[in-house]
């Protein structure tokens, strides 16, 4: 923050020499006398240092700290300043024998003063706008980084919940599948722990993953049932958020199982079209009037929401049927390539 702050104060010395230099010539441009004479360049310095006084004094340490009333006395002070300065000091020297034989209205000379001055000032304003949004979209951004961290660290802990209170359960039978269980356990959470930081993974990284996390859970269901996981050629380079199409596939094992004790349907298809359009659906059988009437409410789907918000804007779109004991996810997402 402290390097974008000093990039920024860098541009902004530049940009006001830039504009120092721009100003000067069209305050002194005459066309009928194109030499730049002494009184033109002290004028103008005159003017430009009282821009800077209000741009980089008054602004900053007065009008921005909200102390308006002496914002708006030292101001009116200025212009005083301004009026005596130029009426009896400035033209007194420079234009003895003309202007300054006589002083104008108060109102006349700071006409012919102030529009160079609110040039200079209105630029440093409007920079200071800009500056300040370029720190409110760097915090917005920061914000955000931080939030997706932090939705993604709640997967682990979830799903490692879930699977080691599985796993729990057959050891304690002493089921031969344990050290399958263990092994696929151990891929997937391979996967989880080193493969995906970044935000953005390969998409056949991720079904590859799919598959082992869903036949992780397929053990557990024996004959009980039957799941289905298919997939066309995926095209190569599509990348997306790592760990979001598994939200809805733990579910699907997770509410079937816990409804059904027999005839379990769990169905997953996953396609790309040519223009990087997945297609992902996720189907699974329950039991109305068992223990599902919070299936859209737990932990896992109100992260996978939350991310999907804030990684494709108007990007996708979540259509979730349950009905006819069925519960069916159909996710369209728009990917993008890896560059």
């Amino acid at each position: 923050m402290k390097q974008l702050l000093n990039k920024i104060e860098l541009k902004e010395w530049l940009f006001q020499i830039l504009l120092l230099i721009v100003i000067f010539f069209l305050f002194s441009f005459d066309k009928h006398s194109p030499d730049i004479s002494l009184d033109t360049i002290v004028f103008f310095m005159h003017y430009a240092l009282i821009s800077y006084i209000i741009s980089y004094v008054f602004i900053p340490y007065l009008f921005y700290k909200k102390k308006y009333k002496e914002f708006g006395f030292a101001i009116v002070l200025t212009l005083v300043y301004l009026y005596i300065s130029e009426e009896f000091v400035l033209e007194k020297i420079f234009y003895a024998d003309k202007r300054g034989k006589y002083i104008s209205n108060i109102f006349f000379t700071l006409l012919d003063i102030l529009p160079t001055i609110v040039i200079l000032v209105g630029f440093k304003l409007g920079w200071d706008a800009h500056k300040k949004q370029v720190l409110v979209d760097k915090l917005k951004s920061t914000v955000k980084e931080s939030e997706l961290r932090f939705l993604k660290s709640q997967i682990n802990p979830h799903f490692l919940f879930n699977n080691l209170n599985n796993l729990y359960a057959y050891a304690i039978e002493q089921s031969p599948k344990t050290p399958s269980i263990i092994l696929e356990l151990s891929s997937v959470l391979r996967y989880m722990l080193y493969d995906c930081k970044e935000d953005f993974v390969l998409l056949q990284s991720e079904i590859e993953h799919l598959k082992h996390f869903t036949a992780l859970n397929e053990l557990q269901i024996e004959n009980r049932g039957e799941v289905t996981f298919n997939t066309s050629e995926i095209p190569a380079n599509y990348i997306i958020a790592p760990l979001i199409l598994l939200m809805f596939i733990e579910n699907a094992f997770k509410h079937s199982t816990a409804s059904q004790s027999t005839n379990i349907c769990i169905k997953i298809d996953i396609q790309v079209n040519s223009q990087g359009m997945l297609n992902f659906v996720c189907e699974n059988s329950f039991l109305s009037n068992s223990n599902n009437q919070n299936l859209s409410k737990g932990i896992g789907l109100t992260n996978v929401n939350k991310r999907l918000e804030m990684l494709y804007p108007q990007k996708y779109t979540l259509e979730i049927d349950n009905s006819n004991q069925k519960y069916k996810v159909n996710l369209q997402l728009q990917l993008a390539k890896r560059e």
